[in-house]
């Protein structure tokens, strides 16, 4: 059965890319302006050396046809040594110098491309973007939605939404050790390094869902350390951001009452907060609209029934070396808690 359970946990989230309409990873399938800027630069270098690779191959096989002539030649008796003339010599030399530089040419023209593309995805394209504060943790991933006013900031965990058109400055930052916040439709690769902040910028054009990922190798669980990009309409996204400024739902049934209970009285309370209530742990992610999010786990399984039960009774099996400890709880206790998680939208 474990064994059955464990290679389910593995497919979860390739299932979850057919299931939920998640678009493929891929650099070179752009949704945004930054990634389409590495994408023409991508097929820029790809032609350039594809032309590049013929014509070193067709001269290293017409070298071959030489020498094998140059070989057969040789059985008749050997012609005496002359010095060759000197039109075949200027020849050769104008040959060699002309790919010399055509090298150059191109080496300039790759140059040249890299630091258009750099200027154009590091540039600033507006003076009031949207701002959102991203954080790497071992293994997880929080966002914070910045506002003016205090009382109107948005933190989540592993689920960005942003709107279609409209660019985003995402400010960067670890809690512990090196890790890359990674777009691969959006933007490319930026590295958040614990103490030096950065920042990189999205600007999405196309509306559908991506994956985003840590790009940067740091620790047992680095695979595991994904999440999810939602791009949307302008209305849907105001009002998305407006619903994550809601406290968590109340209890409505009894079961759901008693799953709060258990969640405010065990150890839960301790790492996790929930607006709205006295929970204010900051160790793991926030959970107060959990059940909205597709995945738990950062990405490792979808948001189910049965899979939130699995992550809360045994994470270290989901994800060994993560910080969140086994919880030992009865079947009452633990299907009133999946209710009142599954409350929480």
């Amino acid at each position: 059965m474990r064994w059955w359970w464990r290679t389910a946990s593995i497919a979860g989230p390739a299932l979850l890319v057919g299931g939920c309409g998640i678009r493929t990873q891929s650099a070179l399938d752009a949704a945004g302006t930054q990634a389409g800027s590495i994408e023409h630069l991508w097929w820029i270098y790809f032609w350039i050396t594809a032309v590049v690779w013929v014509l070193v191959v067709a001269a290293a096989l017409w070298t071959v046809r030489r020498k094998q002539r140059v070989a057969r030649d040789a059985i008749s008796p050997p012609a005496p040594e002359t010095t060759p003339p000197p039109d075949q010599t200027r020849r050769t030399h104008g040959v060699i110098g002309g790919l010399v530089g055509l090298t150059v040419i191109i080496l300039f023209v790759l140059l040249i491309g890299d630091f258009v593309t750099g200027r154009s995805v590091e540039g600033h394209p507006d003076p009031h973007p949207i701002i959102i504060q991203a954080i790497g943790h071992q293994w997880w991933w929080e966002f914070t939605y910045q506002d003016q006013q205090p009382s109107r900031i948005v933190t989540t965990a592993n689920e960005l939404h942003l709107p279609v058109g409209r660019p985003v400055r995402v400010e960067l930052d670890s809690r512990d050790v090196i890790h890359s916040f990674w777009i691969p439709n959006l933007n490319g690769k930026k590295d958040m390094v614990p103490g030096h902040p950065a920042a990189t910028w999205l600007t999405p054009t196309v509306e559908g869902t991506y994956w985003g990922q840590c790009a940067e190798f740091c620790g047992q669980q680095h695979a595991h350390m994904r999440f999810t990009v939602t791009v949307e309409s302008q209305d849907k996204f105001d009002a998305w951001l407006e619903a994550g400024r809601q406290p968590a739902a109340q209890p409505k049934t009894d079961s759901e009452r008693r799953g709060q209970t258990v969640f405010l009285t065990r150890q839960c309370a301790m790492c996790h907060t929930i607006d709205g209530t006295t929970a204010g742990g900051r160790v793991g992610p926030p959970l107060t609209h959990i059940a909205s999010r597709p995945t738990i786990a950062s990405g490792t399984l979808p948001m189910t029934r049965g899979d939130l039960g699995v992550w809360i009774v045994d994470p270290q099996h989901v994800k060994p070396g993560v910080r969140m400890p086994q919880n030992t709880l009865s079947g009452d206790d633990l299907q009133d808690l999946i209710d009142y998680l599954e409350s929480l939208k």
